[in-house]
């Protein structure tokens, strides 16, 4: 298998100031009387390390055109040191080093020299070339590479010092590793972008150090060993070993090094990181001064090299893992716990990395006391993902000691509810949970994190809940984590239990809080108290929120406190407080970032597609909303809104076949396990598709579905996105009484309640009921309501849809010039937001209404070549995947109309399929 890769080397020249090396090189090859000749020659010393693509880039250099027409000799040098001349003509006879330089320097015109891999040369040909170069530069080019770490004599490629004349030009072209954004488009490159997140190709580059080779092998064998999967990970990379070519030459290296220069290089593999001189000869158990000595010979071997800050380790990281796989047993574990010792020594300890020597060198009690020291730095300092990765291996691991267990066990649950838990945390978690020997106190501090795991980062919601009631039954001794459990049971956002029962756990949770006297389980409680109320919308929150103090000297109370912010930013988005949601995302966030909770920040990177989505800012949104899907890997919770945005995106684009493919997408809201904001307003899209598509029964059936749900939780401020459309689904389907009710029973849910788009939307509705009973005047009104509320609320969505309502409702047998301004306004207001299909429906309506005065005169006009502007607006909405049928019921033409529109379009764009009419 093959894996096309376009490095883009980086070069740096020492000296040149005249342009690149390419065409300073195209200047000295250049024919006599050429006018971008006049280079002079010039020697070129092409300098890189193994694998960073010296030769890659002489092919360039013989590629050039100049280079193709020189009279040409190309020299490399074998394993033996002996020259190896490629002849262009097959049957040349056989000649020595100095014959082809004589024979070619005779040559008349421009003449090009290249010697690759100088480094390995023997003694007669380093003189020749000497030779060459000193006594006459006849050539007009020569391009000499090598490897610097294997030089005889450091620096000096030809092996001592030359009198070069002074009309050549010498040149040193260093060729230097790629950097993490180079080797992110290799990757991107051979596996797509969509395969590639960040953090896998910020790994690879680590893991590589960046040589151009090593990078290309481990593509190569990731994408040999990747098949159909959908998204690489660090895992990925880790797992995939060592290349070939790689591994060969550091143990080739390493073999011919003495002895004590070889455990040098072990005790670097072993340590797996650029280390300082004396760390590096203490782990491999030598002096000062023969350590001083074997780590010179390391060097000079380029086994080893300097990190520019006098530390000293492998230049590819996975070289070392080479030599780490080969060491024997015995050996390695006396480096391992040589290296756990060494470590303990640095301030602060590195208590992460002595935990995985002692678990490599023993002994295990020693592996254990580190890793708890290091789960507890990383608490403190809020490293909840590095702690819940430790953790997650160590209690996998089998024989564990059961006193072991119960003390490193509450330690992961709390890491993974801060942090970014996974199923294989779910799974660690569980085994302990059902272990009966555990004392149930322990098993119910961890069933309460588990049972939040469950919730919030993993989504299986009505499992959690579950995990959280026993947990109730068995922390009634420990009031601390009892507050706990009950406040989780309070967020409204699961339908699992009407929104009554949520105030009631709140309610309990404040009293236990109160008498387990403890700061950060009170502020725990008090945020959830304001994310209880704020989301049923009692005004009464607002008072309680502003009260959160952001400066509290406790870590736990600032995570607390950044949850309830980002939280509350969520809230005011499905109320309709939208720059009040903004205010607070940023606080909660920035909150969140300095305090270490990367759940909460991630959550808060979810609310702001909800927020661009409210807001009309469709710029990127899609972009952004699949990169929140590929980063959230095993926490669907966190990809749920980026699903739902992208569903609805699709909706207002004509996009449909992919409308149910998002919403029912893994991760995203349905079910017992959705959040009902969410759940609510995915089944808003649905019954739009479905009354798009004029699939009357099915939307009527999923509003009478969805409303039930809605009504069994009884937060019906989270009706806003759903009601307008669920009414509209029960008229269209004759069933005007049951839109009625529905609309009186959302009017009764949000008396007294504080939020602006629930408000808006029940105008909308009663708009709704107004156009269904035949009222054209009353349901204009209403629409024109409506959208002044949604433009109070900078909605330009909501409000473009209401003006198209309003403008449809005016127009009587001919259109007025109010009824006409609004459907132009609405077109052009959702044709800026990229709504294709909305903006098609509204200029349709417009059209099928306009005065007889306005219409063109009888017959087709002659746009030639060119669409016309039906042409146009057809070849857009089959260009999103809208079938005939849907297009013709969008714009109220015959599917044959459409068919014929589509047919000519095609032709007159060239376009072979209806997906290329999308393309300009």
């Amino acid at each position: 298998m093959t894996v096309s890769v376009d490095r883009g080397e980086r070069a740096a020249m020492v000296g040149e100031r005249e342009g690149t090396w390419e065409q300073r090189l195209g200047r000295s090859l250049a024919p006599a009387g050429d006018e971008s000749g006049g280079g002079g020659p010039v020697l070129f010393l092409v300098e890189g390390t193994a694998g960073t693509g010296k030769s890659r880039l002489v092919a360039r250099l013989l590629g050039r055109p100049t280079a193709r027409t020189a009279a040409r000799l190309i020299v490399s040098f074998g394993a033996d040191g002996a020259p190896v001349v490629a002849h262009e003509q097959p049957d040349a006879a056989p000649r020595g080093l100095d014959e082809e330089l004589a024979h070619w320097r005779a040559t008349a015109g421009p003449g090009l020299l290249v010697a690759e891999d100088v480094h390995r040369a023997d003694q007669p040909s380093l003189t020749a070339l000497r030779q060459l170069l000193e006594t006459r530069p006849a050539p007009a080019a020569c391009v000499l590479t090598y490897r610097p770490e294997e030089l005889a004599e450091p620096g000096l490629p030809l092996g001592r010092t030359l009198a070069y004349p002074p009309e050549l030009a010498v040149l040193r072209i260093r060729l230097a590793a790629l950097g993490p954004q180079e080797v992110r488009r290799i990757a991107v490159s051979a596996l797509g972008e969509a395969r590639c997140p960040a953090d896998f190709t910020a790994r690879l580059h680590e893991r590589s150090g960046g040589t151009p080779r090593v990078v290309a092998d481990l593509v190569e064998l990731l994408a040999e060993a990747g098949g159909a999967r959908e998204r690489f990970s660090v895992r990925d990379v880790d797992a995939v070993g060592v290349p070939v070519r790689l591994a060969e030459t550091v143990l080739g290296r390493t073999a011919a090094l003495p002895e004590l220069p070889r455990r040098v290089v072990a005790a670097a593999a072993v340590l797996d990181e650029h280390v300082s001189a004396a760390e590096l000869v203490a782990v491999a158990g030598l002096g000062a001064a023969e350590g001083r000595e074997a780590l010179l010979a390391a060097l000079r071997g380029a086994v080893l090299s300097e990190d520019g800050d006098g530390r000293y380790g492998f230049r590819e990281p996975l070289a070392g893992a080479a030599v780490h796989r080969e060491l024997p047993g015995p050996v390695r574990q006396e480096l391992h716990r040589r290296a756990a010792d060494v470590l303990t020594r640095r301030q602060p300890v590195p208590w992460a990395q002595v935990a995985v020597h002692r678990r490599s060198g023993g002994p295990r009690g020693a592996w254990l006391r580190a890793v708890e020291r290091a789960a507890r730095r990383a608490d403190l300092v809020g490293e909840h993902q590095a702690a819940t990765a430790l953790l997650s291996q160590t209690l996998a691991a089998p024989g564990l000691p059961q006193e072991a267990r119960a003390r490193l066990a509450p330690l992961l649950a709390r890491s993974a509810v801060l942090g970014l838990g996974s199923e294989q945390t779910v799974t660690v978690l569980r085994q302990i949970v059902d272990d009966q020997e555990l004392p149930p106190a322990v098993r119910g501090e961890v069933r309460l994190d588990l049972g939040l795991l469950l919730c919030n980062q993993v989504g299986r919601r009505a499992q959690g809940t579950v995990e959280l009631l026993r947990a109730v039954e068995e922390l009634s001794e420990r009031p601390v984590l009892l507050a706990r459990a009950m406040s989780a049971l309070a967020m409204p956002y699961w339908p699992a239990a009407p929104w009554e029962e949520n105030l009631s756990w709140i309610e309990r949770a404040e009293a236990t809080a109160e008498r387990s006297g403890d700061p950060a389980v009170k502020m725990a409680v008090a945020v959830n108290r304001v994310a209880v109320l704020m989301n049923i919308g009692d005004p009464s929150c607002w008072q309680l929120l502003d009260a959160l103090p952001r400066d509290s000297d406790e870590l736990a109370c600032r995570q607390h406190v950044a949850r309830g912010l980002c939280n509350a930013a969520d809230a005011a988005v499905w109320l309709g407080y939208y720059r009040r949601s903004e205010q607070l995302l940023a606080e909660g966030v920035e909150l969140a970032v300095r305090s270490g909770a990367a759940y909460t920040e991630q959550t808060g990177r979810s609310t702001v597609l909800l927020l661009d989505w409210a807001a009309g800012r469709w710029g990127g949104l899609a972009a952004r909303a699949r990169e929140l899907v590929a980063d959230a890997g095993e926490m669907p919770v966190i990809a749920a809104d980026a699903h739902v945005v992208l569903g609805l995106l699709a909706l207002a684009r004509g996009e449909w076949a992919q409308v149910e493919e998002w919403l029912a997408a893994a991760g995203s809201p349905a079910g017992e396990d959705g959040a009902v904001p969410l759940t609510a307003t995915a089944s808003g899209a649905r019954i739009r598709l479905a009354l798009a598509r004029q699939e009357v029964a099915a939307a009527a059936q999923e509003a009478e579905r969805a409303w039930a749900g809605l009504r069994r939780k009884g937060v019906w401020v989270w009706g806003a996105e759903l009601a307008p459309w669920a009414a509209q689904a029960l008229a269209a389907a004759g069933r005007p009484a049951a839109a009625e009710e529905l609309v009186a029973e959302f009017a009764a849910g949000l008396a007294g309640r504080d939020a602006p788009s629930a408000a808006a939307a029940l105008l909308w509705c009663r708009a709704v009921l107004a156009e269904a009973a035949d009222e054209p005047a009353a349901a204009a009104a209403y629409f024109r309501r409506a959208g002044a509320a949604y433009g109070e609320l900078d909605r330009p969505y909501a409000q473009a849809l209401t003006a198209e309502g309003a403008g449809r409702c005016a127009l009587g047998p001919v259109a007025d010039g109010t009824a006409t301004a609004e459907l132009t306004g609405a077109a052009q207001r959702l044709e800026a937001l990229g709504a294709v299909w909305d903006a098609a429906r509204a200029r349709a309506t417009l059209r099928a209404h306009q005065p007889s005065e306005d219409r063109r005169a009888p017959g087709r006009p002659g746009y030639g070549d060119q669409l016309s502007p039906r042409e146009q607006e057809v070849a857009e909405l089959a260009a999103t995947g809208l079938t005939n049928r849907e297009i013709a019921s969008t714009l109220h033409l015959s599917p044959r109309t459409v068919e014929q529109h589509v047919a000519r379009a095609m032709r007159k764009l060239g376009r072979h399929s209806r997906q290329d009419l999308g393309r300009p």
